[in-house]
């Protein structure tokens, strides 16, 4: 995966109002926490962060001090209404370490004709991966799949590389009758029933 170089610069000044001044400028308050270390807070540049973070589990190149730190986002709040970047948690992480991440699952293919409507009870996937080689995402084929299928995690081809961090049959995806179809078909039950008696 791609590195994304940031530049960022050491905060002194905390608090509530600290915050918003540094937003004023166009940066964002952050905090780097890892490896034991003390937390360093930084701020960085919004537009910057906001680009960067349109990749999933983007991997970033720090520049601090003129020194260099890899990290990822950890924790990202967004102002409620408008969406702009408050705060943003980053966690340091070295070459060859195992981080768990949540990658963004996508879905190929086409339901069996006649088939419900697929339901994502997951939308990301918790994988463990080496820090500077975590997947983009991972794709589900649905091909085919009826009323009544599931996928469960470990039905998932994983990128090399990376292990499912939850349990392996934990539902993903399943395939649910559409509420129109249930509901007739509820009603033609009840007729039956009424017929009967």
């Amino acid at each position: 995966m791609a590195e994304v170089k940031i530049a960022a610069e050491v905060r002194t000044d905390f608090g509530k109002g600290a915050a918003r001044r540094t937003r004023r400028e166009n940066k964002v308050p952050g905090v780097v926490y890892g490896h034991g270390a003390e937390p360093q807070h930084i701020s960085v540049d919004s537009h910057a962060l906001m680009m960067a973070l349109k990749t999933p589990n983007v991997l970033i190149r720090l520049e601090v001090d003129g020194k260099d730190a890899l990290v990822i986002p950890k924790a990202v709040q967004r102002e409620a209404i408008r969406g702009f970047l408050v705060h943003v948690d980053f966690l340091a992480v070295r070459k060859g370490e195992k981080v768990t991440v949540e990658i963004p699952i996508l879905t190929e293919g086409d339901l069996a004709p006649g088939s419900g409507l697929l339901e994502h009870l997951l939308n990301t996937l918790p994988v463990e991966a080496e820090a500077t080689h975590i997947p983009e995402s991972v794709t589900v084929s649905i091909e085919g799949l009826n009323t009544g299928d599931t996928v469960v995690a470990k039905d998932i081809k994983l990128p090399a590389g990376s292990t499912l961090a939850v349990e392996d049959d934990i539902v993903v995806l399943q395939v649910v009758a559409a509420q129109a179809e249930a509901a007739a078909e509820e009603s033609a039950g009840a007729g039956d029933e009424a017929a009967s008696a």
